[in-house]
């Protein structure tokens, strides 16, 4: 059985891509994989680094409103089509599997062209332009949110890497805070704004930092690897540990008790497959997708949510601090967020996969 997975750009269509190829390899140690994706998006770290097989074809972005650049898409679609194509020939795929980005629309097309079946995996309450027009082509189309707007559509979840489904975060949690060099005995706050980090997170956390730290609160702060700040917290107890990236963010969930966090579809999945809470902070442009999935979870008791407009060091102080300093609040707010999660859209999705390319 051999697939090709296309998902490319961000973290929010690779890392579910990645999933399933890791669920595909545990159902059929002899599936052959290979993922798709462009040479500007994180797969190209992702993927090889995952172990698994990357084949590039040229990205093309769609353009939202009518530019002179629309004149060039269609020799551009048109040269990206044949080279996923080519891709699917050389994998002699038994079927395509699409989780959105640049990568997808020439694919989804290229396997229409070559009678291979395609299967749509949309993560985000409103799909982008690439599955919707992968769903017009395919009757296998499974989402990560229960409402997402596409016809035909089967909610599963949104596939998770098994080292988070499988955390513990209590058991985990002392060696997890040793590992960043926290101490074992404080709330411990997390804040990331994603693969690549959110400049206005970083700023409000950071303005936070000494009024948390006279509260006793330590924080694990990940700025993103193109992100930098001008002023450090100063050295001293409780820590305050700034770092790019973090390459194990199930490290990461099992240190912290609370998190400051955008509303992606991966994060949202992630954050209540382990049961944290967390303050969501939408992105402020794009479709509005980020707001639907952290309402839904502020809605069901496991998060808050707070406009990008809205958030300062003072919001953070208001709110996110009173709930650090109440472990009760804490492991009610984790409960509820637990409930909200799924866990098992890997192995679903990658049964379903196996199904139809037999």
């Amino acid at each position: 059985m051999r697939v090709v997975l296309a998902g490319g750009g961000t973290a929010g269509h690779i890392e579910p891509a990645l999933a399933l190829a890791d669920a595909l390899r545990h159902l059929d140690r002899g599936a052959g994989i290979t993922c798709m994706g462009t040479e500007r998006g994180l797969e190209t770290r992702l993927v090889p680094a995952r172990g698994y097989e990357l084949a590039l074809v040229p990205a093309v972005p769609l353009p939202r409103a009518i530019t002179p650049s629309l004149l060039t898409v269609p020799g551009r679609l048109a040269g990206a089509i044949n080279a996923a194509a080519g891709i699917l020939d050389r994998a002699e795929a038994d079927v395509l599997v699409g989780f959105g980005g640049y990568v997808a629309t020439p694919a989804y097309l290229a396997a229409k062209r070559r009678g291979v079946p395609i299967v749509v995996h949309e993560a985000n309450p409103r799909p982008g332009l690439a599955n919707r027009l992968g769903a017009r082509l395919t009757d296998h189309v499974f989402t990560g949110f229960p409402d997402t707007t596409l016809s035909k559509a089967e909610y599963i979840g949104t596939p998770i890497r098994r080292e988070i489904v499988n955390l513990d975060r209590l058991s985990m949690g002392d060696k997890a805070r040793s590992w960043f060099g926290l101490e074992n005995d404080r709330p411990t706050l997390l804040v990331f704004g994603g693969s690549q980090g959110a400049r206005s997170l970083n700023e409000a956390a950071l303005g936070a930092a000494p009024v948390l730290r006279r509260a006793g609160v330590q924080v694990l702060h990940v700025l993103g690897p193109n992100n930098t700040v001008d002023r450090e917290p100063p050295p001293g107890d409780p820590q305050y540990v700034l770092l790019p990236y973090v390459d194990r963010m199930d490290l990461a969930y099992a240190a912290a008790d609370f998190v400051l966090c955008r509303a992606g579809a991966l994060t949202c999945a992630e954050l209540t497959a382990v049961g944290l809470p967390a303050a969501y902070v939408p992105l402020p442009h794009g479709n509005g997708e980020q707001a639907i999935n952290a309402g839904r979870i502020a809605q069901g008791g496991g998060g808050l949510m707070v406009d990008d407009a809205d958030l300062s060091p003072e919001w953070i102080i208001h709110n996110v601090l009173p709930i650090l300093r109440d472990p009760e609040r804490v492991v009610a707010m984790s409960g509820a967020a637990s409930r909200l999660g799924r866990k098992d859209a890997d192995i679903m999705l990658a049964r379903k996969v196996l199904e139809i390319a037999r």
